[in-house]
């Protein structure tokens, strides 16, 4: 008699790991969690910004004017660019951590003030612009909170010349659970393991934050902005209204 075999369903394993990892992150950073809340809810209430920077894993894409999120969370973005069509020459072995103290100077030009809260988020946490942003902010006197893989980041060396990796520099640190480099499932052929776990879970994170957050201002009595779906009927008028509240009250 034929023994049949079930075909190897990676989308099974994917569901597996994400769900896994999505309970590993309720169990081990409740707490992590409750605490950012209460320092955003505690900065929306006196007035301050909440501010998300974002590495490039859809931490503030995700977030930002979002229909059912908070509307005082805002993007902090820096584009750098230069242009020096010199040829090419051999590097001096070194780092390059010649962007070094480019954050300080773009903190200055930015919106960021004494007392806000700033969000960074980082996988690795080692690279030098969300470190030296840290560094900067914290210097500024900015509550900062960082979300980046604990496991992953205690593997590497940081390129900023602190030696300082960013859960080493934050107010608070919450662990986004994802595995050393990432990717958490090794797939029978390939060469690299695939499915990153970093952004889906960061996401949950600062969605659980942000559910929090409004219960701690609801029972403050303070009802924070937020806007509705643009589909629904009558919503422009509703968001335009909310966005005037915010500019008024801060909250």
């Amino acid at each position: 008699m034929a023994i049949l075999v079930q075909p190897f369903d990676l989308k099974q394993v994917y569901f597996q790991k994400i769900n896994a990892l999505i309970r590993q992150v309720e169990e081990t950073q409740s707490e992590a969690i409750e605490q950012a809340s209460a320092l955003v809810a505690d900065a929306i209430a006196h007035g301050k910004g909440v501010h998300v920077f974002d590495t490039g894993h859809m931490l503030d894409s995700e977030l930002i004017d979002r229909a059912g999120g908070l509307y005082s969370f805002k993007r902090l973005a820096l584009k750098f660019e230069l242009n020096n069509d010199v040829r090419k020459r051999p590097q001096d072995g070194e780092k390059d951590r010649s962007l070094e103290g480019l954050m300080k100077y773009a903190l200055k030009s930015s919106n960021v003030h004494p007392g806000d809260v700033l969000i960074i988020g980082s996988v690795s946490g080692k690279t030098v612009f969300p470190v030296d942003l840290a560094i900067e902010a914290g210097q500024l006197g900015v509550t900062v909170i960082a979300l980046t893989s604990l496991t992953y980041s205690r593997l590497l060396e940081s390129d900023h010349s602190s030696g300082k990796r960013l859960f080493e520099l934050a107010d608070l640190a919450i662990d986004n659970c994802a595995p050393a480099l990432d990717a958490m499932i090794e797939a029978p052929g390939m060469d690299a393991p695939i499915c990153p776990a970093s952004g889906i879970a960061s996401s949950v994170i600062m969605w659980a934050i942000e559910a929090r957050t409004v219960q701690l201002l609801l029972e403050r009595g303070i009802q924070p902005t937020v806007l509705k779906s643009i589909n629904n009927p009558g919503s422009d008028k509703f968001n335009d209204a909310q966005m005037r509240r915010y500019q008024e009250t801060g909250h």
